[in-house]
Parts: C-alpha cells; sequence; structure tokens
C-alpha cells in the first residue's frame, strides 16, 4: 500500500482548520406499518459546527413535503408518514429510506438504510384438518398462511398456548412453514389443536382440528423431532450442503439443500480524518468483510463518488485520490453492502492553505535541480540546498504535472529526509513531457519555487514487451482462470506479472502481482464479463499490453425471483397472472422460461413452464368461488431460481349476474392504469359486426373514448371440425423437461385469430398407456419433471369454443442423463472355500440409473465410522455385477459400500454391509526335541527373486501397524543364513519377550500397510512378500538354547507335515501373486521322508 508524507505548518494567526464532529446520534430503524397508520421514522444528527439540516432520501431520490403533503419533516428531523397508502399496485410508501444531514459549505453524510414494509392482511393458503395417527408415528397438523410481512405463528392445544421456544428433545415443534409436527404420538397428545397467526396489519385464528391417537445439554447439531435438523449458535462456518436422507427395506432416498449463512459487511478497516494539501495524493482506507462478500461504493456529501483518473478504488476498497484540488474536501463515507445488510464508514478531507508568512523568514529557491536518470517510467531528480535556508530545512517537495492532458494538476511527493537531495518520482508514463520543480520548508513553511524544468520519459524499451498466448477460462459463476506465457522480449528477469481485470459494465478495475504464470480471480459477479489484461514487470516497472482479453463469467441460477407477480380474475374459472423478469443483476444468465407453481387450498400443487418472452398465462379450467395459489420463478439453463412469495386471488361464484351463452355475447377485456383487467358479458348476435367504445370518467368528466371492434361467431361454428396441429416438434432441455412446439394451419395466415384458442398437450412414456395433460394458449410448452434418460412421446390437440381436433401425430423426444439418484441395491458379502483371505461381492443395479451404468466404486474398511475419503476405494468398470476382493485379514470385520456411476457422475452411496473373514489355521513347523526347555524363537524368511507386485495398483488407503522384521534371512540362489542384527534387550518382559514356547507364540498381524512396510503380507506371521527384489517366505521356528536351526523335522510323520505345511503355504501364494505356479525351494526336490534337518550355527 503506498503512503503519502505531508509536512505541514501553522504561523501566526492562521491556524490550522480543525476536523469538524458530524455524526448521527440517532439513525432510522427498518419499520413494518399498516395501510392507513403512521409511519415515523427518526433521525438525529449532531455537529460541532452548528446544526445539521435533515433531509430525507426514498429508493436514492431526494424527499418533497411539497409533493405529497402527507409526509412532514419534523422539527427535530424525524420523518412522518400520515395515512399510509398502500395498494396492489400502488406502494408509495413502501420501500428504502436514509436521512441526509448536511452542513452548509462543507459537506453532507448519509444514514443507514432503513426499509419500510406495509403489512398487508393474512390469507390461509392450508387450513387445519383434523389427523389420526397409531402410537408411535408422526402427526401433521398444517397451518399455512401468507402476509406481508410474514406472520408469527402459534398454537393451542385445548385452548392453552404451546411453548414457542426450541426444545431439542420435544416430541412437539412447530415448523417453519407455520405446521405443527408431533412425534413418537403419545396418548396425551390427543387433544383438539388451533394455529393463531398474526403480523402488524391483522390476525387469524385457524379452525380446530382434532389429533386423534389409535390404540439436554445443548449440542451444536441436534435433532428436532427426531427428523429436523437444529444448528444453535450458526457462524459463517456452518455454510455447507445439507443432506436429509430416508430409508426404509426397499431403499432410501435423499433431499439436499444448501445453507448460506449471511454475514452483514464489517470493517476491518476504516477511513480516517485527513489533512492534505492540493496537488498531492491520498489514500483513504476502507476493508471490509462478509459473506456474501461486500461491495464497496464512495460516497462524497451524500453523492456517488464516480471511478476516474483522479478517482481509483483500489485494493478492494480503499479510495485513491492523485492530484488533489479544492473541491475534493468533503466528507467521504465508504459504504459496504450485501444481502445481509449494509455498514457505513465516514471521514473528512479538509485541504490547507499554504502559510505564506514574510519572505523574509522563508527559505530561498533551491539551485541547480537537474535531472539525475530518466528512464521510460521514473525520474531521478536532484538539487542545491537553497542559498538562504533561513534556518534549518526541514523537507524538499517535488512539484510535477504532465503537458498535454485535459485535467491540468500538479502532483508532489515530499523527501524522507532533509538531508536528501535526490528524489525518484515514479508512476510516469512513457514518452510524456514532465514539468519539475523543487521548494524547500523550514520551520516557518514553503519557501521560494525553483525554475520549473522540462522532461520528456524516454520510449518504454527497458520493460517487458508484452505476454503471449493469454488463455481464460470461466471456471464458475464467480471465478476465472487466467494463465500465460511469458514475453518473447522479457529485457532482463521478470520479477512478477500485475494481472489487471475490469468489469465491462462499470468500469470498476482491479488488479493483484502474481509471481507465477496462473491466478484464479474469484468472488466475480456471476455472468458478468470481463476484461483481462496482464503486464510482465521487471526491475524497470510494468511492460506493456497489446489487447484484452474479454471473459464472461459462468451462469447461474437466478438469486431473485421475479418482480411485480399480479393476479386478476378474468373468468369465474380464468385467472392471469403476470409478472417481470428479475432485476439484471440477478438474473445470472440468459432467462430460459418461467415456472409457475400453482394449487387451490387444500390441495397438492401443479407446475407450468412458460416460454422466456411469456411474462404472463391464463390458468383456466378452475373451480368457481374458490381460491388458489401462485408462485413464480425464473429459469436459467443452470436451473430454477428462488421462487416467488404465494399469491393468492379467489374465483367467483358466476360470472356478472348469471350463466349466458357465450356464442351470442362479446367478452371485453381491456386495461386500467396498464395493469388491471375487466371482464364484461353483453348480449350480441351471432355472426355480426360490432364497434365497441370505451370512456373513462373523473370528477372533472368524460375522457376521449377508445374505440375496438370485433364479430361474434357463426351458429354453424361447431359443425365444422377442427385441424389437428401440425409440425410437432419435441427438443429435450434438461434432464427431466422437453420443449414441444407445433403450428396450427387453421389460423389463417396474415390474420389475427379473434378468439381464445386452447391447446392441449399429452405426453407418456412409450410403454406406458396412460399420459398427462397440459393446456395453455401459446404455440409451445416446456414439459418439466420427466424421469432422466426416458424416452416420452408428445401430441397436442386444438381447442376453439366448443369445438376441439384430433390429436396431432406424435412426436418423440428422450431426456438427457443424469447422474444415478439411487444406490445399488442387495449388496451380498459371500466368502470363498478353501480361500479364507478372498470374498465375492454381489450386487443390483440401482434402480435409478438415469443413463447406461459404466461403473462401479467399491469401498471397504474396518472402522465404518471413517470419513468415506479415508476408506479403501476400487473403481470396478463396466456393468458387471460382482467383484472379488484378495488379501484380507483373517478374523476380522469389514465394511462394504458400493455406489453406480455413469458418463454424468456418480450415485449416492449404499448402506454399510458387514462381513468377517474366516479365521484360516496358522501354519507351524515341528522341530527336534532337545535337552534344553528354553527355547528362542526366530522369524526366518525363505527368499527367491521376483519382479516388483503391482496387483494392489488402485487400492487407496489402509489403516496398517508395523510388521516384526524377520531374524533369518535364507536366500534361495545362495541357501545360507544370515543373521539379521537387531537391538539387544537386557530384560524381555510381556508379549515382546523371546522365551515362549512355539505353541503358545501368537501369530504376527499382517494388516500392515503393503505401502508402508513395502513388502506384502501373504499371512498372519507365516509368510512375507518382499515387493522389490526378493519372494520370501518367513516361517516362526524355535531354536533351543544352543542356537541350532531345525527347519525340518528328520522324524518321517513330522516332515510330512511341515512338508505339507510349505506346501499349502507356497500354493497360496503363487494363487495370490499369480507370479509362478510353483514355489520352488531346492529342498523340495529331496524326498520329505529322507531329509535331513538343516543346522545353522549362529
Amino acid at each position: 500500500m503506498r503512503r503519502v508524507s505531508l509536512c505541514l505548518w501553522v504561523s501566526g494567526s492562521d491556524a490550522r482548520r480543525s476536523f469538524v464532529e458530524l455524526r448521527f446520534v440517532l439513525e432510522p430503524q427498518d419499520a413494518v406499518t399498516v395501510r392507513g397508520g403512521v409511519l415515523q421514522l427518526d433521525c438525529e444528527a449532531r455537529s460541532d459546527q452548528g446544526v445539521p439540516v435533515i433531509s430525507w432520501k426514498k429508493d436514492g431520490v431526494l424527499l418533497s413535503a411539497v409533493v405529497d403533503e402527507r409526509r412532514q419533516l419534523l422539527s427535530n428531523g424525524s420523518l412522518l408518514v400520515q395515512n399510509v397508502l398502500h395498494s396492489r399496485h400502488h406502494r408509495p410508501d413502501e420501500g428504502s429510506y436514509q436521512c441526509l444531514a448536511t452542513l452548509e459549505g462543507l459537506g453532507a453524510i448519509v444514514s443507514r438504510t432503513a426499509k419500510v414494509t406495509v403489512a398487508g392482511p393474512l390469507r390461509v393458503v392450508v387450513p387445519t384438518e383434523s389427523v389420526s395417527a397409531h402410537l408411535g408415528d408422526m402427526a401433521l397438523l398444517r397451518c399455512e398462511v401468507t402476509g406481508e410481512p410474514m406472520p408469527m405463528v402459534r398454537w393451542q392445544k385445548n385452548r392453552e398456548d404451546l411453548p414457542l421456544t426450541f426444545d431439542p428433545d420435544s416430541r412437539v415443534v412447530i415448523l417453519p412453514s407455520g405446521s405443527l409436527q408431533v412425534s413418537r404420538v403419545q396418548p396425551p397428545d390427543s387433544a383438539t389443536y388451533r394455529c393463531l397467526t398474526e403480523n402488524p396489519s391483522s390476525s387469524r385464528t385457524g379452525t380446530d382440528a382434532d389429533l386423534r391417537v389409535i390404540p439436554g445439554e445443548s449440542k451444536k447439531y441436534s435433532l428436532l423431532s427426531a427428523s429436523n435438523l437444529l444448528i444453535s449458535s450458526v457462524t459463517d462456518d456452518d455454510s455447507g450442503t445439507y443432506t436429509c436422507v430416508a430409508q426404509n427395506k426397499q431403499q432410501n432416498i435423499s433431499a439436499s439443500c444448501e445453507l448460506s449463512v449471511l454475514v452483514p459487511p464489517q470493517f476491518l478497516s476504516y477511513p480516517s480524518n485527513t489533512y492534505a494539501y492540493e496537488s498531492t495524493d491520498i489514500e483513504m482506507e476502507c476493508a471490509v468483510t462478509g459473506n456474501p462478500q461486500p461491495t464497496v461504493r464512495w460516497v462524497k456529501n451524500g453523492e456517488a463518488v464516480i471511478p476516474s483518473d483522479y478517482f481509483q478504488i483500489v485494493e478492494g476498497g480503499h479510495l485513491q485520490i492523485l492530484g488533489l484540488v479544492r473541491s475534493d474536501e468533503g466528507f467521504y463515507q465508504c459504504i459496504a453492502e450485501n444481502e445481509a445488510g449494509n455498514n457505513q464508514a465516514m471521514a473528512q478531507l479538509i485541504l490547507l492553505q499554504p502559510v505564506t508568512p514574510s519572505s523574509g523568514v522563508l527559505p530561498s529557491a533551491p539551485r541547480d535541480v537537474a535531472p539525475v536518470l530518466v528512464s521510460s517510467r521514473f525520474v531521478r531528480l536532484s538539487w542545491r540546498p537553497p542559498e538562504e535556508p533561513r534556518g534549518a530545512i526541514l523537507t524538499y517537495g517535488i512539484f510535477f504535472s504532465e503537458e498535454g492532458i485535459n485535467r491540468y494538476v500538479e502532483r508532489g511527493v515530499n523527501v524522507t529526509e532533509a538531508e536528501s537531495l535526490q528524489l525518484t518520482v515514479s508512476n510516469l508514463r512513457p514518452e510524456a513531457i514532465y514539468s519539475f520543480r523543487v521548494v524547500a520548508y523550514n520551520e516557518q513553511g514553503p519557501g521560494e519555487s525553483s525554475e520549473a524544468i522540462r522532461l520528456s520519459t524516454q520510449p518504454e524499451l527497458l520493460v517487458p514487451g508484452p505476454v503471449e498466448n493469454l488463455r481464460a477460462e470461466a471456471a464458475s459463476p464467480t471465478s476465472i482462470q487466467a494463465s500465460w506465457d511469458p514475453p518473447s522480449h522479457a529485457s532482463g528477469p521478470i520479477q512478477s506479472y500485475r494481472l489487471l481485470w475490469t468489469e465491462t459494465s462499470t468500469g470498476k478495475e482491479q488488479n493483484v502481482e502474481v509471481v507465477g504464470q496462473s491466478y484464479r480471480m474469484e468472488g466475480l459477479k456471476k455472468f458478468t464479463e470481463y476484461s483481462l489484461q496482464v503486464l510482465a514487470v521487471n526491475r524497470h516497472g510494468p511492460g506493456l499490453s497489446d489487447t484484452d482479453t474479454l471473459i464472461t463469467t459462468l451462469s447461474d441460477v437466478p438469486s431473485a425471483p421475479p418482480q411485480n407477480i399480479s393476479l386478476e380474475v378474468v373468468y369465474s374459472r380464468s385467472i392471469k397472472v403476470s409478472w417481470q423478469p428479475p432485476p439484471a443483476n440477478t438474473q445470472n444468465g440468459f432467462i430460459t422460461g418461467y415456472k409457475i407453481r400453482h394449487r387451490k387450498t387444500g390441495r397438492r400443487g401443479e407446475q407450468e413452464a412458460i416460454e422466456p418472452n411469456n411474462l404472463w398465462y391464463l390458468f383456466t379450467g378452475l373451480e368457481k368461488g374458490s381460491q388458489y395459489s401462485f408462485q413464480v420463478a425464473a429459469m436459467t439453463v443452470n436451473g430454477s431460481g428462488p421462487s416467488s412469495e404465494w399469491h393468492t386471488a379467489e374465483t367467483p361464484e358466476n360470472d356478472l349476474d348469471g350463466e349466458y351463452d357465450c356464442r351470442h355475447t362479446l367478452h371485453l377485456l381491456f386495461h386500467i392504469n396498464q395493469v388491471r383487467f375487466l371482464c364484461l358479458c353483453v348480449f350480441a348476435e351471432p355472426s355480426s359486426h360490432y364497434v365497441i367504445s370505451l370512456k373513462a370518467f373523473n370528477n372533472a368528466g368524460e375522457g376521449v373514448p377508445l374505440y375496438e371492434s370485433a364479430v361474434t361467431r357463426s351458429m354453424s361454428d361447431t359443425s365444422t371440425p377442427m385441424i389437428p396441429p401440425v409440425g410437432v416438434q419435441a427438443v429435450a432441455l434438461t434432464s427431466d423437461s422437453v420443449r414441444v412446439s407445433w403450428a396450427d394451419n387453421s389460423i389463417p395466415k396474415n390474420q389475427k385469430s379473434s378468439e381464445v384458442r386452447y391447446y392441449s398437450v399429452k405426453w407418456k412414456t412409450s410403454h406406458s398407456t396412460s399420459g398427462k395433460y397440459k393446456v395453455n394458449t401459446t404455440l409451445s410448452h416446456t414439459v418439466t419433471g420427466l424421469k432422466p434418460n426416458t424416452m416420452y412421446e408428445f401430441s397436442v390437440m386444438v381447442t376453439k369454443g366448443r369445438k376441439s381436433s384430433t390429436w396431432s401425430m406424435t412426436a418423440h423426444a428422450t431426456t438427457y442423463e443424469a447422474a444415478p439418484s439411487s444406490a445399488p441395491k442387495d449388496l451380498t458379502v459371500i466368502g470363498r472355500e478353501g480361500r479364507p483371505r478372498a470374498i465375492l461381492i454381489s450386487w443390483q443395479p440401482p434402480l435409478e440409473a438415469n443413463g447406461r451404468i459404466t461403473g462401479y466404486i467399491l469401498y471397504y474398511t474396518l472402522d465404518k465410522n471413517m470419513p468415506i475419503d479415508d476408506w479403501v476405494m476400487e473403481p470396478i468398470s463396466g456393468d458387471r455385477l460382482t467383484h472379488q476382493v484378495m488379501d484380507l485379514s483373517l478374523d476380522t470385520v469389514y465394511y462394504f459400500r458400493i455406489q453406480a456411476k455413469n458418463a454424468k457422475g456418480v450415485g449416492p452411496l449404499s448402506e454399510p454391509v458387514q462381513y468377517r473373514t474366516a479365521k484360516g489355521e496358522r501354519l507351524r513347523l515341528k522341530s527336534t526335541p532337545v535337552r534344553q526347555t528354553r527355547e528362542i524363537i526366530y522369524n526366518i524368511c525363505l527368499c527367491s527373486r521376483r519382479k516388483r507386485a503391482t496387483h494392489s495398483a488402485g487400492k487407496r488407503k489402509g489403516s496398517q501397524k508395523d510388521l516384526r522384521p524377520p531374524d533369518l534371512w535364507i536366500h534361495h540362489e545362495e541357501m545360507e543364513l544370515k543373521n539379521i542384527e537387531k537391538p539387544s534387550s537386557s530384560a524381555p518382559s510381556g508379549h515382546e519377550s523371546p522365551i515362549q514356547s512355539c505353541q503358545e507364540m501368537a501369530p504376527v498381524s499382517h494388516s500392515q500397510s503393503e505401502s508402508q512396510m513395502g513388502s506384502k503380507s501373504s499371512h498372519s506371521g507365516e509368510a512375507l512378500i518382499d515387493s522389490t527384489t526378493s519372494m520370501c517366505v518367513c516361517v516362526c521356528v524355535c531354536v533351543c538354547q544352543r542356537l541350532k536351526v531345525m527347519l525340518f523335522s528328520s522324524s518321517g510323520a513330522d516332515g510330512d507335515e511341515a512338508s505339507s505345511s510349505i506346501s499349502t503355504l507356497e500354493r497360496s501364494l503363487a494363487a495370490r501373486r499369480a507370479t509362478r505356479t510353483k514355489m520352488m525351494i531346492p529342498l523340495d526336490s529331496q524326498p520329505s521322508n529322507t531329509r535331513e534337518p538343516l543346522h545353522s550355527n549362529i
């Protein structure tokens, strides 16, 4: 961060101006009011320079009491709004308010933003109904209401209030939706319940509903009513994806949600009051944190600071002002905002007038100002002290300006040490002409200025050339990965790279110094175009850049719902829903459509998909006298964004005063205030042309009429059959949606249809006998909620009045694949007969494969509570349903899980399956009886050369122990015993004592990790395979006190048994390692009955 050193002097009666204290004592707070009520927002500011003038802004625009007499500015600065207005389409008093405190001639500051909401009436979306539950089951009593703001819901049991506090151990809990959930129902739960809802505008009491029963310590995470997750003391670290898994004996299902903990902006560093002189540079600090990352903007005297060549926002939030001028004085506010809130910090900038005492006490001009070094980016100047210093020289100031620019600004820098007679002025432009002058300062202030010298910086020859092959790729909706190659002409060693990226729509620029040749830019705006530039930096400074690279971040789902949703009841069976797209900065991509969810009160909802160019939809075929609720969500190619709040409308019992034959009537539809729809049904003659005039009236009289013409239908319309739609096409959009489009040849060309036509879209799978239907009024429809990787057939029928066509020809489309949504079934583990260390695993494909299975991933471990990343993983290619796992430990419990994968990803994991391997038998070698009773136990390894074993490639992790090293090695080529030196133990004890009998000796565990011990364990304490150079068979033998090793007993029976054991071990090794068909040991060539003991003196 660059710092500017400033020297300030005060002399005589010309005292330095002090900073003005201007602050808010009381700021407006968020408020909820009611229609027709009184709203008061308080604001009070104080200053040591008089009483600040208070004014108000609403939604960023200054308010005027002259425009609206209902608004009054009280003497204490508060804003009073009487008779609050609020309707569905006119909400003048709702919005964001700020108060502005102004000191005449000094500047102004703005307060925090206060949100004012006008409460609306409560509407019951789902009434409470009586329920029955078996003992121990869960019961849900529903009570869903809507209103602005959202109401508080409480419940009563037998007219007594239930507690509202959360108790993790309670079986009764009020869900966020307002419903009451009773878990593990008990007989005392049988009672009469009702919900009570209220907000500042109104309150509603629900109907009584009966629940019939048929014959701690605080934790971070706890379950409410056995199924709902409660997270206590939420912090930013709790953000992430949470998955709820439900299962039974048939299958398991899961649902995931993303938790994002919003953290309002918090300041890490604040701007501070600053004195400065004209022509100098300053930087006001402002560093903030929050989630999501706050945006920072600066305000000067209540007006936004627009970045330019002289006002620059650097390092994310600091404000840098270059070449100060007198008009830059004032109050500066750093305002940080994110979805969780906003925060602001203020500082004042005062420009001091240079003190001009009598010339007799100030230094004369510095002498002999001359350039020492002139480069393309910097100039080094030198000078001699003034001839008449008139006191001790405190510092020197160098003032410079660039010629030929629009805003002439002289900038200045000071030397850090008074004895220094040289200074380097940096950050200049190549091939530019600058004017330099030097001023000396003593205790009285600045003296005379030297004569200005004009210098021209050098061409850009020593700095690096442009980097090559600048590549940029959008890594995510909020990040871009950039990489580049060094410049071909570096003009010396490259010290670093300067990466600059600019948001093209706003011009906001950020930069970072990078040591390597790649960088990932994080925290960018979604679906936003950026301009990238990379400059190579050597010891002379940053180099050149030939062209900028434009890159747009990836799209994402919209982050806000559609706006201005309105409902209009058109007929007794029709409701029109209209809306506006989400705000442009929240669309995060191109809007590809809209989803409208609608439901009748007390019933399950349905969903419609609308084309992106349609901002309204007419729902027909509704029930008369019924209440319907609607919510709208916008879609991009990435999916659906958040849905709007529920909006409710009620269809009337009848159209006007009765039912009419509409073949003899005209339906008139017109707008009021561009929004409201009105329906009118009048008697008319068939096959007749009518001209309708419409006039508006107010207290001053009638307005200008509006004319429209219409033609009634013929009596014989129903006799002519309609032509079915043609050219039906079905195109898959995603894994669960298909767009169907068609043409209607029954509409004459170049003629607008005067009647509404309804198109019914039918679809079903190729093997299904029943289908689903949707009706709309456009020539296309997006069908959603389909299964992935499934072929569907579609057909369309048109209806006009009482006539309908036949179904069109069928069009087919197959939805895209998706990752498996269920785990493989029936995971079974079976032991292999005669092979205790091997098991065979089988399974069945997942029920919801959602595409062609390309493989499976098998996991197993000894501890099922370990994270899945620490389990041993074995990939299984293809669609086979069995797999063999070898080299397992004997008498050990293993846990197995499996998941399926296809071209789109991997599916969920199956539940763990437990299996214990067989116990097996240990290999024992008999020894010849000896006279001494004490025996010493040794590990002896028989070794033969082999290649490195690679059969375990693909296994990832294990958790093993160290293997005890052998005492003797018997090499196959040399057939000699080698003693391996081991640390002596003067007093061995416990299980490590070698003075044990062979029969009591426990086998050595083979569960050591192959990667850790550098060799592969074949049998527990019986065989060891060296992974690099030799194959060894390690056996435990007993050595008498004379230390003679007896490999095989001279007894015939004992020799046969030992030979059989060795042969079995050899066959096991050969089968597992697949390196040779038989373990070649020279002793095998001798008859087992005539073998002599092999002795070795140690």
